[in-house]
C-alpha cells in the first residue's frame, strides 16, 4: 500500500482514513497481518510521504500518546524544513 501511495494513488477506506486530529494531509494506513492490526500514520507532502508512527492497534481509538508523538514529530520536521 505504501508503494501505491508513492505512485500517487489516493487510498480511501477501508485501507486509509484521514487523521485531521494530527494535522492536515495526515492519514492512518490500515494493515492486517496474521491476527494483528497495524497502523501507519503518515502525511502526504508534495515531495514525500512522511511516516510518523507505526503501531499495533489494540483498541478502537488511536491512543492519545500516538497522536501527541505524531504532532511533535510533524512540528519538528516542519521547523527543520523551514530552517
Amino acid at each position: 500500500m505504501l508503494r501505491r501511495l508513492q505512485q500517487g494513488e489516493n487510498l480511501g477506506l477501508p485501507h486509509s482514513r484521514p487523521m485531521p486530529s494530527i494535522g492536515a494531509q495526515c492519514h492512518e494506513l490500515r494493515v492486517r497481518d496474521e491476527g494483528k492490526n497495524w497502523r501507519i500514520i503518515y502525511r502526504i507532502d508534495e515531495d514525500a510521504i512522511l511516516i510518523l508512527e507505526v503501531f499495533t492497534k489494540t483498541t478502537r481509538t488511536t491512543p492519545a500518546s500516538v497522536i501527541d508523538t505524531c504532532q511533535k514529530r510533524l512540528s519538528k520536521y516542519d521547523k527543520d524544513v523551514e530552517d
